[in-house]
């Protein structure tokens, strides 16, 4: 990268720390107006007319006879390993034993947590391993791993800010005469566009489809449609691997894929309101029958809305929110949340009445 960014960059990490906490940086008040030429924030409502097909499909991935897909787990490793295991994608060695399954993580693994290099290199590894088997792993960015490439460490642990002092190839001789405190160096290295973790990030979509199955962590509105589902991705990581020196405006956002919360309030959106509306512009332009997003905890459990058209599935099962592992799995039209029973083995309820399960969001 080169000086000028690098720069930008820094100070917009110094500026970082006065923004509002649930909203994403380039939300918060701002003495100066936008540029002319940035695109225009995308709008959660839903529009009148029906949205064109998507004709860029490159986020598409092929269906599978069986898909499970895990929520957030915030640099928790004993967490995500139980939540691995409920799937029935690794072993006691960690290794994947998920034969032809694909595995979706729908964002947020890091922050919160003091495990977070672990899990993202626990995921890139499964990933590997499951091409071998004939299988797919596809972890997604979130807001928090946006976040951490705009060097907003506001969620970070004592413990998450050492944990990267270690990180094999990492070069901090970049910062060594920047304003970045001490502590955060070997983390600043670590996420800087164009940086080791940052560039690992990269490699990462922030919208997929699985066969009929929209994957993203926060949601996909109209507008982001409009805009381009493939046009985000291609943008997201050319911003990650430090070729472009700030994120797109659209994924910067309120309301963009990693920070929307449309599909998951509380009461949850009913068939006939604007939310679920929106869904169904969406889940028709995508060719698709239903939604998967994290972000917004569910106190209860795994969540839908909308007739079974979106699920929530971030249960907090970080132990920074205490709650219980649980995993959605789909299977042809079937979809199932399973949850680990008392005795340590698998659990499966059936998805009938996860409507109107009650949520208790939690913002983060």
């Amino acid at each position: 990268m080169s000086a000028a960014p690098l720069r930008s960059t820094l100070l917009a990490a110094l500026l970082l720390a006065g923004c509002d906490a649930d909203r994403p940086a380039s939300t918060a008040p701002r003495s100066a107006p936008a540029p002319a030429t940035a695109a225009p924030p995308p709008r959660a409502t839903a529009a009148s007319a029906a949205l064109p097909p998507d004709t860029d499909r490159s986020y598409a991935r092929p269906a599978a006879d069986r898909v499970v897909a895990i929520g957030d787990v915030h640099g928790d490793l004993a967490a995500t390993r139980a939540a691995l295991r409920i799937a029935g994608v690794i072993d006691d060695a960690d290794r994947w034993i998920g034969g032809k399954l694909v595995l979706v993580q729908t964002g947020d693994e890091i922050d919160r947590g003091d495990d977070e290099q672990a899990i993202v290199d626990l995921f890139d590894r499964l990933a590997v391993e499951a091409r071998a088997a004939g299988g797919a792993v596809y972890a997604l960015n979130g807001n928090h791993e946006i976040m951490n490439v705009q060097l907003d460490f506001r969620y970070v642990t004592e413990g998450g800010f050492r944990d990267f002092e270690d990180a094999p190839g990492l070069d901090t001789s970049a910062l060594r005469a920047s304003p970045v405190p001490p502590r955060a160096r070997a983390r600043a290295a670590a996420f800087l566009p164009g940086g080791l973790y940052a560039r690992k990030l990269a490699e990462r979509d922030v919208i997929i489809t699985v066969g009929d199955t929209v994957f993203v962590h926060g949601g996909l509105l109209p507008s982001h449609v409009r805009y381009g589902v493939a046009r985000i991705n291609r943008e997201v990581r050319a911003w990650m691997e430090g070729k472009t020196s700030s994120p797109p405006t659209v994924i910067a956002a309120e309301d963009s894929p990693v920070w929307a919360r449309l599909y998951s309030g509380d009461p949850p959106p009913s068939p006939g309101s604007s939310a679920c509306g929106a869904l169904d512009q969406v889940l028709s332009a995508m060719s698709a029958k239903r939604m998967v997003v994290g972000h917004t905890v569910q106190r209860n459990g795994i969540t839908s809305a909308c007739g079974e058209k979106v699920w929530r599935i971030d249960v907090g099962m970080a132990s920074h929110y205490g709650g219980k592992p649980a995993v959605l799995e789909i299977a042809g039209d079937k979809v199932q949340i399973l949850t680990r029973t008392p005795n340590g083995a698998n659990g499966a309820s059936n998805a009938a009445n996860a409507d109107n399960a009650g949520s208790a969001n939690v913002k983060k």
